[in-house]
């Protein structure tokens, strides 16, 4: 059902108020000045000045609109109007007064009677002015009662603004009771008539206790992850709802306005966000301008958000690789939407099909190939060994050798925190890609070197990047936590110690850029990944801020590790230890050296066990590849009993 708008006073009503104030004050002005005295009063023609004063206050409002104002929301630039209306009319007052315009000889408006009549009248324009603005206010606070009271964290011009909003849209359903001001200094004080109270334990505390308040409101743009933790485990415990809102830059654009102000609730993934990255290669731009670029995996979550930030930079043509034809879909039609110049190609194609691989190159002939193409998830890939080498190997060192052979300046390969130590099939495959690509990269300087400077540097510079798990990505554990939610429980979490990385899509891609940027060839980028969370822990926030209690209303199931799956994740193994770069989140690893004729033996005689879908015989070749994968809580352990031995 839609509601009527609010019933607003005409303009020619508040015109003919206005015009009534100005004669009404100067009548007054008269009286007061001659202290009602009707002999002294007589030789004034009242008539004749309360017509002038009519038509100079009429020509006045007309030219300065000030009649145009809705009066309940009367503002100091309506005062402003106001005055400067009455400034104006007083001089011209006092122009035909001692011109004798109207009386040869009298003066009819001495300055006295123009002084008094100032006051009058302003303060009879401004007063009926704030008397509608103060009915209007007491009113909605009276139909409020039943609104639910909030309070707005932060006492800037942006909350102001907020309140502002709030207050003045009648169909809102939130009562503005108080602020929370982000230091002590401000606790105890008011701001428009609210109380501020600081955001400490002990008040947040007295705020709910005499505010009744059951909801807080965060502007979008001020508050810090860490302190936005601090405050979202407090209200939990006071139960008290916390949202945020859009940035106020945001709807004070004229894209939005006071009635289509949006709140969101506060998620896991906004706790658990870091800050910023900040790009710090200058030569990112130039190195990616104009160029030619592919990124296998496109339709995938970190492949998707590389796509979304390469076209920043305008390279001349970006190819979108995937064999998922629904999702490239997808995102084709979500870049298309924004309008985008740069040229985006969809490319349907497996990178394990070497043929349709090679019509890629033939066509498009990328400068740069952003690797992201792989399989991920640790218990189906410990299933499937076969298809894990097929897709993550072979389809890596069929890319490789065509970024090779086709001149590609720069191949980057996206990894995982898996391939080290890895416990599992999925790991292991994705360091054995780590390995095929390094030892490549050895090997062609190697080759160069040996050519002579006359032949220069190999012509494609081989990149890895290494980090952890993605908040948001397909599959990850928070979204599985969300629709296990909504089911109403239990979560189901594998083991109580078990603990992972998290960082978001976008700046896990910012760092894949960059990484890619100052790789000159064969090193392994690792993330600095921040502190590692317990995936129970994470469980209970996500319990907590849905309004229920862990254990009570909904239960934490632990069901047992995957096949494959490990308590701890790394980002570096015991051999290896880490080269700092400019940017403080990016680091070089320092890996043992392969030689490449050995591995790539190996590599093809893996591939050949894995293209029969040999199961344990593909595992045990990728063991002795990577010496280091020990398979846990999987059926592959017993190729490792000679290892444990040792």
């Amino acid at each position: 059902m839609v509601r009527s708008s609010s019933w607003i006073t005409p303009s020619w009503l508040i015109l003919l108020l206005d015009l009534g104030c100005s004669v009404i004050a100067i009548n007054l002005a008269f009286l007061l000045r001659l202290n009602f005295d009707a002999e002294a009063i007589a030789p004034f023609p009242l008539e004749k000045i309360g017509l002038t004063v009519l038509g100079v206050n009429l020509v006045l409002s007309l030219l300065l609109r000030t009649y145009r104002g809705i009066v309940r929301f009367t503002s100091l630039a309506d005062i402003g109007r106001i005055a400067s209306l009455n400034i104006i009319s007083c001089c011209i007052l006092l122009a035909i007064g001692y011109s004798h315009g109207l009386d040869i000889q009298l003066n009819i408006f001495p300055i006295s009677v123009i002084l008094i009549n100032f006051f009058i009248s302003s303060f009879l324009l401004l007063s009926y002015r704030l008397l509608v603005k103060w009915v209007f206010k007491y009113y909605n606070n009276f139909r409020s009662q039943s609104r639910t009271r909030a309070a707005i964290y932060y006492t800037g011009h942006s909350s102001l603004m907020l309140r502002k909003a709030i207050s003045d849209n009648p169909e809102s359903d939130i009562r503005i009771a108080a602020f929370l001001a982000d230091t002590n200094a401000h606790a105890g004080k008011s701001i428009e008539g609210l109380p501020v109270y600081a955001s400490r334990k002990g008040q947040l505390f007295k705020m709910v206790k005499e505010g009744k308040i059951s909801l807080l409101l965060i502007p979008d743009d001020h508050l810090d992850v860490a302190h936005l933790n601090e405050l979202v485990e407090e209200c939990i415990v006071l139960n008290i709802r916390v949202q945020k809102i859009i940035p106020v830059s945001k709807w004070t654009d004229g894209s939005n306005n006071s009635s289509s102000i949006q709140l969101k609730d506060i998620n896991i993934e906004d706790l658990l966000e870091r800050s910023v990255i900040n790009i710090k290669n200058q030569q990112l731009s130039q190195e990616l301008k104009g160029k030619s670029i592919l990124v296998t995996g496109a339709a995938g979550s970190i492949g998707s958000e590389i796509v979304r930030q390469l076209i920043k930079y305008e390279p001349s043509v970006v190819v979108l690789c995937d064999k998922a034809e629904s999702p490239l879909h997808e995102l084709e039609l979500e870049i298309s939407e924004k309008l985008v110049t740069v040229p985006i190609i969809p490319f349907i194609g497996n990178v394990c099909d070497k043929v349709r691989m090679q019509q890629l190159f033939d066509i498009y002939a990328p400068a740069i190939v952003y690797h992201a193409a792989a399989y991920k998830h640790v218990p189906m890939m410990e299933k499937n060994p076969s298809i894990a080498v097929m897709n993550n190997v072979l389809g890596t060192k069929i890319v490789a050798e065509l970024s090779v052979d086709y001149g590609v300046e720069k191949f980057v390969m996206v990894s995982t925190d898996k391939a080290v130590n890895p416990t599992n099939v999925m790991g292991a495959s994705k360091r054995i890609a780590e390995i095929f690509s390094q030892s490549f990269s050895n090997h062609l300087n190697e080759k160069y070197q040996k050519l002579g400077p006359v032949y220069g540097a190999p012509p494609t510079r081989f990149i890895t990047t290494r980090f952890g798990n993605v908040l948001g990505s397909n599959g990850s554990v928070i979204p599985r936590f969300k629709q296990q939610l909504e089911k109403g429980g239990p979560l189901t979490v594998t083991h109580p110690d078990i603990t992972r990385y998290f960082m978001t899509i976008p700046e896990a891609c910012q760092l894949v850029l960059e990484a890619g940027s100052m790789g000159q060839g064969g090193e392994i980028f690792v993330f600095d990944m921040g502190k590692p969370m317990k995936i129970a822990e994470l469980a209970r926030k996500m319990i907590r801020m849905s309004g229920k209690e862990p254990g009570k209303d909904i239960q934490i199931v632990f069901t047992g590790l995957r096949p494959g799956e490990k308590l701890y994740e790394e980002l570096l193994n015991n051999a290896e230890n880490t080269l700092p770069t400019y940017h403080e989140k990016i680091m070089i690893a320092k890996v043992r050296a392969s030689d490449f004729a050995e591995v790539n033996e190996q590599v093809n005689q893996l591939i050949e066990s894995a293209r029969k879908h040999y199961l344990t015989p593909t595992v045990a070749r990728m063991k002795q590849l990577v010496p280091e994968f020990i398979s846990k809580n999987s059926t592959y352990e017993e190729l490792d009993k000679d290892k444990i031995k040792m």
